[in-house]
């Protein structure tokens, strides 16, 4: 079930236009990846779901009313510009964040106790956010968003600036957050961390949402039919014993007669026809299906749209 429909979204900044007929739907309970260039209007539409902006056509429904302002207790919202007052102190900050979103100072304070404990950070809370390196002050941002148990995480570009031990923070940490039964969208150029953690993703670029699909059927859907073999033996022999139903890609000797070989599937083979055939010629020792990544599906994408707008002009 979709906790938040996106139906038929247009906004336009004078001869801009930021989102052009944009649709999507996000399930209760998923992280849904939402992707796309520096301004393809992703934050745009991330700032029209937190009632920041106006459309200028369309409607979005959280749990299946249109999206009120009330509705926003129930979200929480990293933005992209991270917006901390310098001058305040780290629990002060928080306890205010809190409060915007409804809670009293005791469940303030219980939950922002909980969560400094879990970032390693309670030895700062009595420090001012300007004494905070920018991985801690990310933290302390990341914390204020979550702090109400919202229903739906939006989060833009969490993982921007983070070292990798931080990312990995972070990525658990959603994790834990989907097993809780939150909803989380995650707008991010980080490609590897959509491939682990995100159960579907759209694509928008210039204006337009160009694809949506669960990650595995959006890397499926660019696959080329490649396998990645390695083997102990003969070069010569593995080649011969691909015959006419396979073809030579890639090739790689890792030493003591051991490669690694790129192939790709002729006529009607499949990869069943590909380990046989190895068998008898080469000591096989792994062979595996090679997908494309969220980074191939995005590359592809992009260029599949300056085509066919290069076309229609």
């Amino acid at each position: 079930m979709a906790i938040l429909k996106i139906e038929n979204i247009s906004k336009r900044f004078f001869e801009k236009q930021a989102l052009n007929d944009v649709s999507l739907a996000v399930n209760s309970g998923e992280i849904y990846g939402l992707l796309g260039p520096n301004g393809a209007g992703k934050t745009t539409l991330i700032r029209i779901i937190n009632q920041i902006l106006m459309p200028d056509s369309g409607t979005i429904f959280f749990d299946n009313e249109p999206i009120k302002q009330r509705h926003l207790v129930q979200i929480g919202y990293l933005p992209e510009e991270r917006g901390l007052y310098r001058s305040m102190r780290v629990f002060e900050q928080l306890l205010f964040l809190a409060q915007l979103r409804g809670l009293s100072k005791s469940e303030a304070t219980v939950q922002i106790e909980y969560w400094l404990a879990k970032f390693d950070i309670a030895d700062w809370k009595k420090k001012r956010i300007e004494e905070l390196s920018k991985g801690m002050a990310q933290k302390v941002q990341f914390i204020g968003s979550v702090l109400h148990n919202p229903k739906l995480l939006i989060l833009d570009e969490p993982l921007s600036g983070f070292d990798p031990l931080n990312v990995e923070l972070i990525l658990s940490t959603l994790k834990e957050l989907k097993e809780q039964g939150k909803t989380i969208i995650l707008s991010t150029h980080n490609m590897k961390s959509v491939e682990e953690i995100c159960d579907r993703a759209a694509l928008i670029y210039n204006a337009k949402k160009v694809c949506e699909g669960s990650v595995l059927e959006l890397r499926e859907a660019i696959k080329k039919g490649h396998y990645g073999v390695r083997f102990k033996g003969n070069m010569i022999a593995f080649v011969n014993a691909l015959w006419t139903d396979f073809e030579l890609i890639d090739k790689r000797e890792l030493g003591g007669n051991r490669f690694e070989a790129v192939v790709a599937m002729r006529s009607a083979a499949d990869f069943e026809d590909l380990l046989k055939s190895m068998l008898g010629q080469v000591k096989l020792e792994a062979a595996w299906e090679i997908m494309p990544s969220m980074q191939d599906v995005f590359l592809q994408q992009v260029q599949e749209e300056d085509t066919n707008q290069k076309l229609e002009a």
